[in-house]
């Protein structure tokens, strides 16, 4: 199956997932229960690529509520705030897909 380079870059690689799980103890960084190392701070739909810097580890309630809910303003604060904290370095302009990055060059 062939999979775009934008597609495979927002998908989240084992090895990323398997770090996260570990960064974040594979406890939801949002209320503490088990979770997976599934969300996207930068959602795919907004070119977020799956990439340690822009993925964290979330229960099924809570990424849902974060993707879906009311509350995701304030859970994009806190994943935000989480991920400035792991990334010294942390910048939100690297955390997203560009076809063009070769341009900048």
């Amino acid at each position: 199956m062939y999979k775009s380079k934008r597609s495979k870059a927002t998908d989240i690689p084992k090895n990323v997932k398997l770090s996260v799980f570990e960064r974040d103890g594979g406890r939801c960084i949002i209320c503490g229960h088990r979770g997976n190392p599934n969300a996207h701070y930068i959602p795919r739909s907004d070119m977020g690529l799956g990439i340690e810097q822009n993925v964290v580890t979330l229960c099924e309630f809570c990424h849902h509520t974060y993707d879906n809910g009311s509350m995701r303003d304030e859970y994009g604060r806190l994943i935000r705030d989480y991920l400035k904290l792991q990334y010294p370095n942390w910048n939100e302009e690297n955390l997203r897909y560009n076809k063009y990055d070769w341009v900048k060059k």
